[in-house]
């Protein structure tokens, strides 16, 4: 119970494991939060009568049937970035305002692509398991420099920008792509057509949102338009790329590593026959890394992340 504030605003939900500076948070704003971490979905839409807030993360889709009892409900808050498993037009026709903590990950998500580009660039993965096992091969391991390399982002948002100023730190051409925005060339970034990028990138990074257009964005049509072979890195959601096309480049030396943080299917025990297969021949190669979308997942992003959420709530809201 919030005893901290003459004005009570009314109880929010948080449904998802968060860093517990979210309480006192949204204790100083004025709101009684509710930490129910385990709670389920049936649970939710049961309940949801008694709240003016619902924080969640990614286990919960937001939809009419969860929204059937929020009489009451004036926000809900995304903590992360991306509202793909939210249904945005029904939300905002309930005049629910919703929030997004984009900004909250963006330095940790850019500090993450940058390291999976420089671990796949000078083969630290494949050589530290070299060498753990007593083999010591210097010219097999022989890697590129990123200094000069042409990067392409494809999306410039909190995420897209914040890697560019990562890359251009250490000598890279950056050109950026983004379909929903212009004016945005600034001196870590050129401003850039999609043709561009095929003609000139050497490094691709993602960082677009989970859409109906996006959905497999990534496939054999696009990776065989660029000129040159690639590093690939996706740390945005898994299904804007084609995994059986990226093994299909890898093979073919279109790519020639790739970083994947996210996967079309991240449930690993649930995977379709064909998505098993496909899955299987991805990790047999050497130039894939894997992280478990951890992208942006870093012990400073998971307090600055509900941050950003409450000062949004707060500020924006009222």
């Amino acid at each position: 119970m919030n005893t901290n504030n003459a004005t009570n605003k009314g109880l929010v939900l948080i449904a998802d494991e968060m860093h517990l500076s979210l309480i006192p948070m949204l204790e100083k704003s004025g709101y009684e939060p509710d930490y129910q971490p385990k709670i389920t979905r049936n649970e939710i839409i049961k309940k949801l009568n008694n709240y003016v807030g619902l924080i969640l993360r990614s286990k919960t889709f937001v939809d009419a049937e969860l929204l059937q009892n929020a009489h009451q409900l004036r926000f809900i808050g995304r903590a992360g970035a991306g509202l793909d498993l939210i249904d945005i037009d029904y939300v905002k026709s309930k005049g629910i305002a919703l929030f997004a903590a984009n900004e909250g990950n963006r330095v940790a998500l850019a500090e993450h692509v940058l390291g999976m580009t420089l671990c796949l660039m000078n083969n630290i993965v494949i050589a530290d398991s070299e060498v753990r096992i007593g083999v010591w091969q210097r010219e097999r391991n022989r890697g590129f420099q990123l200094l000069g390399k042409t990067v392409g982002i494809i999306g410039y948002g909190n995420n897209g920008s914040e890697t560019a100023k990562r890359f251009k730190a250490f000598g890279c051409k950056v050109l950026a792509y983004d379909k929903y925005k212009t004016g945005f060339a600034d001196e870590f970034v050129e401003e850039s057509t999609m043709e561009n990028i095929f003609e000139n990138a050497e490094v691709l990074s993602l960082h677009i949102p989970l859409t109906n257009e996006s959905n497999q964005l990534v496939n054999s049509s696009y990776l065989s338009k660029f000129r040159f072979n690639i590093f690939f890195i996706n740390a945005s959601r898994g299904e804007i790329v084609s995994l059986e096309a990226v093994v299909d480049a890898i093979e073919k030396g279109k790519i020639i590593g790739a970083g994947l943080d996210v996967l079309e299917n991240e449930k690993l025990q649930k995977l379709s026959t064909e998505q098993k297969a496909i899955f299987d021949r991805i990790t047999a190669s050497r130039k894939v890394i894997f992280t478990p979308h951890i992208a942006g997942w870093t012990f400073e992003s998971y307090v600055k992340i509900n941050e950003v959420l409450v000062e949004k709530i707060s500020t924006i809201l009222e």
